[in-house]
């Protein structure tokens, strides 16, 4: 569908590359909105459905269809839930940081959000994982998180949403690859229901998001686009959606031309990309003089 064919490129031939993403993030962002809602049982139990049911359906089904995913797992999570995190690593797919708590970072001060960052290496590291991205809670970085993900270590990150294409960001601790995701890509907006705490308020057809998502990776193909696709077990494990979810890779597939990736493959594509120059955030700095604090 696309005529640029460089297989030095990050894309290596494909007219797309999707990415499978899940954000096994469980009780985390629940109860990051307040402590309290540990006594809920309907919302910890609505959330728990995601490792102990979401998972494994979910790992079933990317066996059947032959494709690599990355799992963005939290601390909090992991140290919840070690057979789900065992699962995953014994599929052989990748597991990388989702902080710690799913608290954003934009509400942190640096030293915190730091702290956060220790504890959910650390979660991961009793696996023997050593993570090589990282993705912040709610797609809520700092302006600073992209120099702690290159300090760690870390090759990339996938929080930043100003591209549908990698790019490289300069950091003072190295050079990381961003890989953008959307909202529009991401199943919370589809599927995401809860009296309290509301987390969203629509629960969409699965054979609708089903179609979005395979017009978006059409038209990914055609301008040579990233499909970073989000999904949460706690949703997408439901039955109905997961088997959206399998006829969007299926049709994928049957395009001929789009790639599957794990994130460190294509982060580690898109660092070898020669067309790909790393360049500093540029942070915007309000004057209070033009904008005002509302």
């Amino acid at each position: 569908m696309t005529s640029d064919v460089d297989k030095s490129g990050w894309r290596q031939g494909a007219a797309c590359v999707a990415a499978l993403t899940f954000d096994v993030d469980a009780e985390s962002p629940i109860l990051a909105a307040g402590r309290r809602y540990a006594d809920n049982a309907m919302a910890m139990t609505h959330q728990a459905f995601g490792p102990k049911v979401g998972v494994p359906r979910i790992l079933q089904m990317l066996k059947d269809v032959q494709q690599p995913a990355t799992f963005f797992i939290p601390g909090v999570t992991a140290e919840r839930y070690p057979h789900m995190v065992e699962q995953v690593l014994e599929s052989g797919h990748e597991i990388a940081h989702h902080s710690h708590t799913h608290r954003t970072a934009v509400n942190m001060s640096f030293d915190d959000e730091r702290a956060d960052f220790d504890l959910a290496l650390a979660a991961l590291g009793r696996f023997g994982i050593s993570p090589k991205g990282h993705r912040a809670a709610l797609w809520q970085p700092s302006w600073q998180t992209p120099s702690l993900v290159a300090e760690y270590g870390l090759t990339y990150d996938s929080s930043l949403m100003d591209a549908d294409v990698p790019y490289l960001i300069e950091t003072p601790a190295g050079t990381v690859a961003e890989l953008p995701p959307h909202w529009s890509l991401d199943d919370w907006e589809q599927y995401a229901f809860l009296p309290e705490p509301k987390i969203g308020e629509i629960i969409q057809s699965p054979l609708v998001v089903a179609d979005m998502w395979i017009h978006e990776i059409d038209a990914m193909r055609r301008h040579g686009a990233l499909f970073m696709l989000t999904c949460h077990p706690f949703l997408t494990g439901r039955a109905g959606r997961l088997e959206a979810l399998r006829t969007v890779i299926e049709t994928a597939l049957e395009r001929g031309d789009v790639r599957f990736s794990t994130c460190e493959a294509l982060a580690d594509a898109a660092l070898g990309d020669p067309a790909l120059i790393a360049e500093p955030l540029n942070p915007v700095t309000a004057s209070a003089e033009l904008y005002p604090d509302y």
